[in-house]
């Protein structure tokens, strides 16, 4: 087992393109949490063809790849979210224009190219076993980068997600955190094209995050462990690839999907085994003890929790907003201090089915 697991390891290539299914993988799957629960996963897609034109174009010019698909990306980004925040217009119309134009341009170029079709091949369904040394270093220092930024915007990241609305009544840039973060996504899927191609590429950044959330409740819990799964399909993808000799995109949403489908019917058999009462019994609730109550023990009449936010969100209320940068720095202190205190806490869970600690 260990010498099969060893062979395909002598070739070079193979090597290069496991590194980099890897990182690739383990950066979809952190990137991927944001956009499931921000409910944007028709971003993935769309960007993925709109970096195509731009690939498309790199390569009909004499670009460098990276150079003419990054700016590409971040052009058709800044303009998905500019078009978006007009209110007669969706951030799902918007994308849907911005990206099916960018790849008809792409294909149109092409079509007027009599010499680019080894390289359409590779863009629509990747190319890792021609990753060279030079790509994971593009690699791994856009990994680097993204995973850096996104735990310094932790805070902001996980605000905007949650409440947008909200977050700019408390100082937080939220306009700002929104581009920073499709610039982020862009970039992320410029260095995957080669793995999975663009049109697995959605599959590759939504599965795990959505694998992960069958699996926990908790939001940091929920981008470790979707981290981990796209990093772990990426590496045992490749060995399927290897092995039974299949495209190596395929492989890994193919297996990715797989593990969906497992916890989706794992959970599901889990919900339908009876309730096994504690060590002091089952105590029957009244409808008035059932219901949920917010931060001054109130039960609303609706039976749902007005409290959907994370348990460092509890401390908004605190922090008075008399100004937005005074606002944001008494916030950030409070929520500080709230993630570090070891209160004692007890879950409730909310109408979306997130479990919500609260102080008692």
């Amino acid at each position: 087992m260990i010498d099969a697991l060893r062979e395909p390891l002598a070739f070079a290539f193979f090597l290069h393109a496991l590194v980099a299914a890897t990182m690739v993988g383990g950066l979809c799957g952190l990137m991927g949490v944001f956009i499931v629960l921000r409910r944007m996963s028709y971003i993935g897609h769309g960007l993925s063809h709109s970096v195509f034109g731009g690939a498309v174009v790199s390569a009909v010019f004499s670009f460098n790849f990276y150079l003419g698909a990054g700016l590409w990306g971040f052009l058709s980004a800044l303009l998905i979210e500019a078009t978006a925040r007009r209110r007669n217009i969706g951030a799902d119309a918007a994308i849907g224009i911005i990206s099916t134009a960018s790849f008809a341009l792409g294909v149109a170029i092409i079509s007027r190219s009599g010499s680019f079709g080894q390289d359409f091949e590779a863009a629509l369904f990747g190319n890792i076993l021609g990753v060279t040394v030079a790509d994971l270093v593009v690699i791994g220092g856009v990994a680097t980068v993204v995973v850096v930024a996104t735990g310094l915007a932790w805070p902001h990241l996980v605000f905007t997600t949650f409440d947008p609305e909200i977050a700019p009544i408390y100082g937080v840039p939220a306009r700002w955190i929104d581009t920073g973060f499709a610039l982020a996504l862009a970039a992320t899927i410029v260095v995957a094209m080669n793995v999975v191609g663009v049109t697995l590429l959605a599959a590759a950044i939504v599965i795990p995050p959505a694998t992960a959330r069958l699996l926990t409740d908790r939001f940091g819990r929920m981008a470790l462990l979707s981290t981990l799964l796209g990093a772990g399909t990426g590496f045992t993808g490749m060995y399927a690839s290897y092995f039974f000799d299949v495209a190596s995109g395929a492989a890994i949403v193919l297996l990715a999907t797989a593990l969906f489908i497992l916890a989706y019917a794992v959970t599901g058999l889990l919900r339908l085994l009876p309730h096994r009462p504690g060590p002091g019994g089952d105590r029957p609730k009244r409808d008035a003890d059932a219901a949920p109550r917010d931060q001054r023990g109130r039960r609303h009449r609706s039976g749902m929790s007005r409290i959907t936010r994370r348990p460092v969100m509890t401390c908004l209320t605190s922090a008075t907003a008399t100004s937005s940068h005074s606002g944001w720095r008494r916030w950030r202190r409070c929520a500080v201090a709230a993630s570090c205190a070891p209160t004692t806490r007890r879950p409730v869970t909310t109408p979306n089915g997130w479990s919500r600690d609260r102080s008692g």
